[in-house]
């Protein structure tokens, strides 16, 4: 029985130091017919010096140099180069376990109605033992991913799929492409499948893309995407009210929260004299 090739696609920005960890969970792989094409996204690191050594060692892996043009372009390089019926895309800091490839190319392979497969995953800090957070997706199509993005990025799926929405949005460099490109496959009406086993492993950083999307431009890119796929929240009017009203509830009362706080009230105090000064200079003179 002929294997289906899986096209693995490693982006590499200033990640050097993870990328030997990352392509060895890659080499480790149960699962033979696979292809690794790193994409050193003009990088300033020795991102080139380590992928090179990883040619030497084994055909499979390819090497592909663009300038930098953020996470969605340099996925998108490197599955034009690619070969594969599936892809997996794989950041430079994370990691696959062994069987992840064997295991989730026979769901595929199984149920040709799905689009995509994931699994459950492993938060780790520093170590991959020391792990921090499980989590464990729910659903199977777009509506599960409306308000809340089930599948991490590296999830696999058909090639099709990313030709059929025209990759991942090139725009998008503050984070959320992936939750985006989600939504995009399987509002053409392709599902996914969760394997109920830790089968990826998700490096925690201090400071990541994923974090400062969160901290900084959550409320812009998730306008963006609801914006973009307006169509379904429209559809789905009443759920979208209940998780905006819900979310503006939660922020209501983090902020009642804070300023009951003593730590706000002592603030408050000492700023006070400050205040008082402020409004004194910067009030209207009276002509003597």
């Amino acid at each position: 029985m002929q294997t289906p090739l899986i096209s693995i696609i490693v982006p590499c920005y200033k990640q050097a130091h993870f990328l030997n960890e990352a392509l060895q969970s890659v080499i480790n792989q149960t699962y033979s017919s696979w292809e690794c094409i790193i994409v050193n996204d003009g990088s300033p690191d020795d991102t080139e010096e380590v992928a090179v050594r990883w040619l030497e060692k084994d055909e499979r892996f390819v090497y592909v140099h663009k300038k930098n043009g953020g996470l969605s372009s340099a996925r998108n390089a490197g599955i034009k180069k690619s070969r594969g019926v599936y892809i997996l895309p794989l950041d430079a800091d994370d990691l696959l376990a062994a069987t992840y490839l064997e295991k989730q190319v026979a769901v595929l392979e199984r149920n040709t109605s799905l689009g995509i497969v994931t699994s459950y995953s492993n938060f780790f800090y520093k170590e991959k033992n020391n792990i921090i957070y499980q989590l464990k997706p729910i659903g199977d199509n777009v509506i599960s991913l409306l308000f809340v993005n089930q599948l991490v990025a590296t999830s696999l799926y058909r090639k099709e799929c990313w030709t059929a929405v025209s990759g991942y949005d090139e725009t998008m460099k503050k984070g959320f492409e992936d939750w985006d490109f989600w939504i995009s496959i399987t509002k053409l009406g392709w599902t996914y499948s969760i394997t109920r086993e830790f089968l990826f492993y998700y490096r925690k950083a201090q400071q990541s893309m994923l974090a400062n999307t969160i901290e900084h431009h959550s409320d812009e890119v998730k306008r963006y995407i609801f914006t973009k796929h307006k169509e379904l929240y429209i559809q789905n009017f009443d759920n979208c009210m209940e998780v905006l009203f819900f979310e503006m509830e939660v922020q209501r009362k983090g902020h009642n929260k804070f300023k009951n706080s003593l730590e706000y009230k002592i603030g408050k105090l000492i700023l006070k004299p400050y205040r008082w000064v402020s409004q004194f200079f910067s009030s209207p003179k009276k002509e003597l």
